[in-house]
């Protein structure tokens, strides 16, 4: 069973590397109202989360995650077709190749939506597939007390937020 915070850091830096464009469009700064599903985790509840972003939070999730050292991508290719953000990789990890592929929609200043497949090859963890879809809205400006990356759990109040920054610098000395 993967720990929850390592799930939501993955999650978090998926849902930011699939943001990314072209142009490089980023979230509007402010607290983000994001829930994450994955449908093959059996049953598994969605994982709600609040997020505050800003520019530098945003940059730190697609060239700082943890894991990404590890990661050696041959694809990562990123377009606009009409309406949507395609985003496509294929990237080897632990002698597994992942293909994953990345539809946004919707507004990243207001609301959007992120449906993300991927495929292993071989199976990674024991999976051959995996596919999360993730819905974000904007709230507000970040609460007083947030900094740009904070992470807090409604859906888990006996777990304390996450301060992102902390949790990839503890990572990197690893």
């Amino acid at each position: 069973m993967v720990p929850a915070a390592s799930l939501v850091a993955f999650l978090l830096f998926a849902s930011a590397a699939s943001a990314a464009s072209i142009d490089s469009p980023k979230r509007k700064s402010g607290l983000w109202d994001v829930e994450v599903s994955t449908p093959q985790a059996g049953g598994t509840p969605a994982i709600h989360m609040q997020q505050c972003v800003d520019q530098k939070s945003d940059d730190l999730m697609t060239q700082d995650a943890p894991g990404m050292e590890k990661m050696s991508c041959s694809k990562n290719e990123t377009r606009r077709e009409g309406d949507e953000i395609i985003h496509e990789s294929v990237c080897k990890m632990d002698g597994s190749t992942a293909r994953s592929r990345a539809v946004i929609t919707g507004s990243l200043d207001s609301a959007y939506r992120v449906d993300i497949k991927t495929t292993y090859d071989p199976p990674f963890q024991g999976m051959r597939e995996g596919s999360t879809a993730m819905k974000a809205k904007w709230l507000s400006p970040c609460k007083p007390a947030q900094k740009p990356g904070d992470v807090s759990l409604p859906s888990m109040p006996k777990m304390p937020g996450i301060d992102m920054e902390e949790m990839m610098r503890r990572a990197k000395e690893r």
